[in-house]
């Protein structure tokens, strides 16, 4: 796997970002901290947001995430950055509304933790325009959702990867790294195969475990009581398991592949650590939680995330 910074000498990428019109498809936790973000910033001059529910857009509107609640037509018609923050299964039927109203220029891009299944899409919907569209994931979120969970400092000192297609112009590469770090991101980028591989590992795997575990004290005949007990270890293990359960089943579907051979290893390793309980190896099961103490502490040192 590789990664690599952003050419910062590429034409645009030292120019002060600026968005006369943004329009964002889904204005809960991950689309309204980018509007909130661009806001803060006056990076942004009007932002128009679309979704299924006139509630929530009113919701957004009121709390100023958005000016206006627009179709995906005339979002399309009027932007010239549209994000997309919606549940991965739900980008092909998004593209689709956009494609016949896309204006030339205007860049459309994702908030997306699968890479692979939404650039095909892309490609299947938008044909010749595929170049306006640039995959993204922001590397950031919270067991919250909805408008009032939107918060303009979501991802500062994030990283947000960017998967470019090799339609994509200079130009439009450089807009949008310089408007994800006008938010505080650090973008980097990756080819989209590689990216779905490292998630699987460190985000979807994590709250499959997590998902799977609650459920499994909350079916107990005594979860009740279990869950009067439980204290602040049980509560970081499980906090990503109150997400969003239609965003994750996509995810989830979508990663399969990448998420299955993560697994395996998983149960691997539980077998090892199982075998040290059975046998009452002192020694070997001292040795397999150091090894993943000290991992965990360096990790924790060289993030900053504690």
């Amino acid at each position: 796997m590789t990664m690599r910074e952003p050419d910062r000498d590429s034409p645009g990428a030292s120019q002060p970002a600026f968005v006369g019109v943004l329009a964002v498809v889904g204005v809960g936790l991950i689309g309204g901290s980018f509007a909130a973000a661009l806001r803060k910033n006056d990076v942004v001059g009007r932002i128009l947001g679309v979704g299924r529910h006139a509630k929530t857009l009113e919701q957004a509107r009121s709390l100023g995430l958005i000016d206006e609640a627009v179709t995906l037509q005339q979002a399309a018609e009027q932007a010239d950055i549209i994000l997309l923050a919606v549940p991965v299964g739900a980008t092909r039927t998004i593209l689709e509304g956009l494609e016949p109203y896309l204006r030339e220029g205007t860049v459309v891009t994702d908030a997306g933790s699968t890479k692979r299944n939404v650039v095909q899409d892309a490609r299947d919907v938008l044909g010749e325009k595929i170049g306006q569209f640039i995959p993204g994931h922001p590397v950031a979120g919270a067991e919250v959702t909805g408008p009032a969970a939107a918060d303009a400092d979501l991802f500062s000192g994030r990283t947000v990867v960017l998967t470019p297609l090799r339609e994509n112009t200079t130009d439009a590469k450089a807009l949008l790294t310089r408007v994800w770090e006008c938010c505080g991101a650090r973008v980097v980028t990756m080819e989209a195969q590689a990216h779905d591989v490292a998630l699987a590992s460190v985000s979807h795997v994590p709250h499959f475990l997590a998902a799977v575990f609650m459920q499994q004290v909350a079916a107990a005949p005594d979860a009740d009581s279990r869950m009067a007990l439980a204290g602040t270890g049980f509560r970081d293990f499980t906090r990503i398991a109150a997400g969003s359960p239609e965003m994750w089943r996509d995810i989830f579907l979508a990663n399969r592949e990448a998420l299955l051979s993560e697994l395996r290893e998983v149960k691997a390793a539980l077998a090892q650590a199982e075998q040290c309980v059975c046998s009452g190896d002192s020694q070997k099961l001292y040795d397999f939680l150091e090894r993943a103490a000290l991992a965990r502490r360096f990790w924790g040192a060289r993030s900053g995330l504690s």
